[in-house]
């Protein structure tokens, strides 16, 4: 992962465009907005806390990029991310679910970044102290010098152990180094798996409790009840595997974890509000389910203005969360919104709609290009594929094609054409075509598997 803090603007489209084709003006305008957040940490002055985001109005049809844009923005920045769909908000009665629980969403996946990342930190020293428990479990150390019990005669010394505990040591690290050469992976042995006491817990009246005190109350509950120590009888790299995790998680302070994900969330955060065309009023007046559309508005306002939420993990303030809106706007135009939440968007893009010749360059040029996910499904068989050019000009002109005649879904088509084309040979590997066979998809091929594709003009079973 490169450093965020040190990539311009430029560099941060060029990195957009290795999985992304064309969009340029909506890079340029991410690009731009994961810049001002490190020059606004870099402002010296008092000036530096009223440096707003400028939030981003996404317009274009389904298919396009703008989710893939957003969240491969969040990686090249190393940011919590977070989608969701405006319309949730509006599924049940006038407002749906709770509009804050997007940012806890976000504090929530903040908190598993930099948990993450500490537990990397910690692995060395955690990779320790299993051993040591593993070795234990194996060959449980003496204490005393007195006993005299019988250990089997192994030495790793010409030299004759001049007592049982001397014996008991050379053992234990034979042993060791055993477990450190992976030799003894699939011997079973006994270890103590530290479980939870309580689970959740049910409570009468917890409707009248919102949503936050109800889980700082779940945990409260769950932190007083004493953990129980449950003995289980596995393998070495199953016992590593459950060990590492518990001992990781013992070795990360959870007080600075929190403090760290609240400030990474307040000051990089980004979320993504998908389909928000779908709360925008289509006509002016007001009436059924355009009371609920504009109701979700304003519940949205104050989360984009900047306001407090309280989540289960500290106060997290939305001043400098980036958010990024995006809609295809078919029936409703960006006007429709509310005019406050319109302010709130000052950046407005609008993404082109998807040509042949940039379908031909999706299926060849980003890092996770459809035909390189085939090629390496194939791989995995042992079978090698290939696509000549005239091939993936064919799938990017009949892709086109059901565009322009039926719904048009932008590159998801691509998905159904090429599944359509090579699903036949999914099916026959390994049984028909084994490992080490060479298949070659042609011009002449896709033609013929495609035809009854493109004639069809009832395309519902293969539309998406």
């Amino acid at each position: 992962m490169m450093n965020s803090s040190a990539l311009t603007p430029k560099q941060i489209v060029a990195e957009l465009d290795k999985y992304i084709v064309g969009q340029d003006d909506a890079k340029r305008n991410v690009a731009i907005a994961l810049r001002n957040r490190w020059r606004r940490m870099n402002v010296q002055s008092e000036i530096q806390e009223d440096i707003i985001p400028n939030n981003i109005l996404m317009i274009g049809a389904t298919g396009v990029g703008k989710t893939e844009i957003a969240r491969r923005l969040a990686k090249i920045a190393d940011a919590p991310f977070v989608k969701v769909e405006a319309s949730k908000f509006t599924e049940v009665g006038y407002v749906g679910r709770d509009v804050e629980s997007m940012v806890r969403d976000l504090v929530e996946q903040s908190v598993n970044m930099v948990k993450a990342r500490k537990k990397e930190e910690v692995k060395g020293k955690a990779a320790a102290i299993v051993e040591e428990i593993i070795l234990d479990a194996l060959i449980p150390a003496m204490k005393s010098t007195n006993s005299r019990t019988t250990f089997p005669s192994v030495t790793d010394s010409n030299e004759m152990p001049s007592s049982d505990v001397e014996l008991n040591e050379r053992t234990r690290n034979l042993f060791r180094e055993k477990i450190k050469n992976g030799e003894l992976e699939d011997r079973k042995i006994e270890i103590d798996i530290k479980q939870s006491g309580g689970g959740n817990v049910g409570m009468i009246g917890a409707g009248m409790m919102d949503e936050v005190s109800m889980m700082n109350l779940q945990e409260m509950i769950n932190g007083m009840m004493p953990k129980k120590a449950k003995k289980r009888k596995v393998t070495v790299a199953e016992a590593r595997k459950i060990l590492l995790e518990e001992e990781a998680a013992r070795l990360i302070d959870m007080d600075e974890v929190k403090e760290e994900a609240l400030r990474k969330a307040e000051q990089a955060g980004i979320i993504f509000i998908d389909e928000i065309d779908k709360i925008a009023s289509s006509h002016q007046k007001g009436g059924g389910p355009d009371v609920s559309r504009e109701g979700v508005q304003r519940d949205l306002l104050p989360i984009v203005e900047g306001s407090t939420v309280n989540t289960k993990h500290g106060v997290i303030k939305t001043d400098h969360v980036l958010f990024i809106a995006a809609g295809a706007f078919h029936v409703s135009k960006p006007s429709d919104l509310i005019p406050e939440l319109q302010g709130r968007f000052p950046i407005r893009v609008e993404l082109n709609s998807l040509g042949k010749e940039d379908f031909v360059r999706i299926l060849k040029e980003p890092k996770n290009a459809l035909t390189k996910q085939y090629i390496a499904l194939f791989e995995a068989e042992g079978v090698e594929i290939t696509f000549t050019d005239e091939a993936i000009d064919a799938i990017a002109e009949t892709a086109f094609f059901i565009n322009a005649e039926m719904e048009n879904i932008g590159a998801r088509r691509l998905q159904t054409v090429i599944s359509r084309l090579l699903n036949e040979y999914l099916f026959d590997v390994p049984d028909k075509i084994v490992a080490g066979s060479k298949l070659e998809i042609s011009k002449e091929m896709v033609v013929e598997r495609l035809s009854g594709l493109v004639k069809n003009k009832d395309l519902s079973e293969y539309i998406l």
